[in-house]
């Protein structure tokens, strides 16, 4: 099919609108992973009885299931069980949750990195655990794995159009409608593309910025 410049320049605002969708789900699906992967790093990490292990298994849970069906799973069995939530809702739950079984083996790499003699001298002085954590080993163990959390932020921006499958009207689901209201989907196609790139490109840029910021003393660039 002939690429039509006006058709394309008609449907952009649409699309860019799509887009933000698209981004503004990342980012919230991103947190949740951060967080909640950070979490499952540390109790993990601490050895406790009964939950270290449980957290062992729904990280692997996690990494060894497909995203599809956890999305299925969540989307269509939590309404059996009387817990209704959105399309979006559970996108972002789902996104978040699956990622976070990833990031949970960034962070454990960062916490193990950290060198013994902090926990000991942190013991020393008779620190808190938690104030151990937020005090001295965390500031350590976050900079060096920026890069690779930055990593796992453009892979779930790149997966968000399997939202799809439960009608997250993002990216792709829109210029899907748009070819399927007009017949035409190249334009549409090509413009998600072009999309992907420029905003997952920015984002890769964005965390070596703030790899550099926050890289710690005698770090080797």
């Amino acid at each position: 099919m002939i690429w039509d410049w006006a058709y394309a320049f008609d449907i952009l605002p649409q699309m860019a609108e799509a887009s933000l969708v698209t981004l503004r789900i990342t980012v919230m699906g991103f947190a949740v992973a951060a967080v909640a992967g950070l979490l499952w790093a540390v109790l993990a990490m601490l050895e406790i009885p009964v939950i270290s292990f449980a957290v062992r298994l729904f990280v692997e849970f996690m990494r060894s299931t497909p995203l599809l069906i956890q999305l299925f799973a969540v989307y269509y069995f939590l309404p059996m069980q009387g817990i209704i939530l959105s399309a979006t809702v559970t996108g972002v739950l789902v996104l978040g949750l699956h990622y976070s079984a990833y990031c949970a083996e960034v962070y454990r790499a960062g916490l193990e990195a950290v060198d013994r003699g902090q926990w000991e001298a942190a013991r020393a002085i008779n620190l808190s655990v938690p104030l151990t954590f937020r005090r001295i080993i965390l500031p350590q163990a976050i900079p060096p794995v920026i890069l690779p959390l930055g990593n796992y932020f453009v892979a779930m921006f790149k997966e968000t159009p399997v939202l799809l499958a439960i009608t997250v009207i993002e990216l792709v689901a829109t210029a899907r409608i748009i070819g399927n209201d007009t017949f035409r989907y190249t334009e549409p196609i090509t413009l998600a593309g072009v999309f992907f790139l420029v905003l997952s490109l920015a984002a890769a840029q964005l965390m070596r910025w703030l790899n550099r910021r926050l890289e710690l003393p005698g770090d080797v660039a």
